[in-house]
């Protein structure tokens, strides 16, 4: 390896490190790694930007201020009533009923937009119930990383495999959804195994919720009807974005753009509402990772991991699913794809079918990202959102439940694959 390697390796490493260690905030972390590599010629400030994904960027920024927006009306305290009552309070139910309403979302919708609407009407239903939300949000990042991988839309990855592949939505509905709905199930029995005894509530708190108004809930109906018709047209804007000819940031920031003027709330109050430390956390963990592919780094582990597959379909199955879920549990998935699927294209031009490796790329690349704290927008958007509310979700304490179920889902994935294609 040349210095500049050894650099942008180290950097990462020292990183990671003190995101761990939790001793240094992680925005702090990502941003000092970032100007690391600035001070050692490594990237320079031009060269970042093209690293960073200032589609994600746009969405991160452009639905943190929409909802900030659509939160002021009531809205989610209201859906966060309902849902009580329809449960009778159960908190089980409750945490069921909300995992599987957050996969279904996020086959749909960006999962970052998902979890920044399901996410406050969870602390909203765990305030009234007085339960830790952590469980929940847990369970839910979970479930927007498991239910983006089913669509061609739901997740980053899948966008650019379908585009490259000339894979259409019915294929990944037809390749990859039967296999998230398996996963989606495992998941629902162990929260059912692990949290039935755990959550509890007092039945005194059951029948405050039962006796609650959702009605009262609502602040301002006018902002209510503007909020309702806003989020239909944002689910139908980031459904058919690509046929609309436009990126889904667009489809965000003009949604934060005509709440922000049709709202009328204050704008200092919502632009303040912005989890701005998540912000710049994801630009220096961009640039970060971005010193590892302009150095050549990632392109130099997928071609090694390459050479092992040769033309044994098994091999290249579980090789390109496992090493896609390993790495991208810590790694952005988006640049490690970008680098693996000209690479399967050139093992397509020589003959081989490569229909198989799409699918494992897909599902160790979304399902990935359940790994860590780290692995998907959505964990650190709602580790954000925990830690506002006063509850922390450290990376250790993520990482002791995250990672098993990374492991879990990719198994399943494996099983499929293998017995679909082997």
């Amino acid at each position: 390896m040349n210095l500049e390697q050894i650099i942008a390796i180290t950097v990462f490493l020292l990183v990671m490190i003190a995101i761990i260690s939790e001793r240094i905030h992680r925005s702090v972390a990502a941003l000092s790694g970032a100007v690391l590599l600035f001070a050692t010629h490594v990237l320079t400030i031009e060269s970042a930007v093209e690293y960073v994904d200032l589609n994600t960027i746009g969405v991160l920024v452009g639905m943190m201020l929409f909802v900030a927006v659509v939160k002021n009306s009531g809205m989610f305290e209201y859906i966060a009533v309902k849902a009580a009552k329809m449960t009778r309070g159960q908190p089980l139910a409750i945490m069921v009923v909300f995992t599987v309403i957050t996969a279904a979302l996020s086959a749909f919708l960006d999962n970052v937009t998902t979890v920044l609407l399901i996410g406050p009407m969870t602390v909203a239903i765990t305030q009234i119930l007085e339960l830790n939300p952590t469980p929940f949000l847990i369970s839910q990042i979970f479930a927007s990383n498991i239910g983006g991988t089913a669509t061609l839309i739901g997740d980053p990855p899948n966008i650019m495999i379908g585009s490259s592949a000339g894979l259409s939505f019915l294929d990944f509905i037809q390749n990859t959804a039967p296999v998230v709905c398996i996963i989606l199930l495992v998941l629902v029995g162990l929260l059912y195994l692990t949290q039935g005894k755990r959550l509890t509530v007092a039945e005194e708190n059951q029948k405050k919720v039962l006796l609650l108004d959702e009605k009262r809930a609502i602040k301002n109906h006018g902002l209510l009807m503007k909020s309702v018709v806003m989020i239909v047209l944002v689910v139908v804007g980031f459904v058919f974005h690509d046929q609309l000819g436009i990126e889904s940031a667009t489809v965000a920031l003009i949604a934060a753009a005509v709440m922000l003027l049709v709202g009328g709330q204050d704008a200092e109050e919502i632009i303040l509402g912005v989890e701005w430390s998540t912000i710049l956390f994801f630009i220096g963990l961009f640039v970060v990772v971005g010193g590892l592919n302009s150095t050549g780094v990632i392109a130099m582990l997928a071609n090694e991991m390459l050479k092992l597959v040769g033309d044994n379909m098994v091999v290249a199955i579980i090789l390109i699913l496992w090493a896609s879920a390993l790495i991208s549990a810590f790694l952005d998935n988006i640049p490690f794809v970008a680098t693996l699927i000209p690479m399967i294209l050139t093992m397509e031009s020589g003959g081989m079918d490569v229909t198989p490796l799409w699918w494992a790329l897909s599902l160790g690349a979304c399902l990935g990202g359940n790994g860590s704290l780290i692995g998907a927008s959505a964990n650190v958007v709602l580790a954000g959102v925990s830690a506002k509310n006063g509850y922390p979700i450290t990376f250790m304490q993520y990482l002791r439940v995250g990672f098993p179920m990374m492991l879990l889902s990719v198994a399943i994935s494996t099983v499929c694959l293998l017995l679909r294609f082997a």
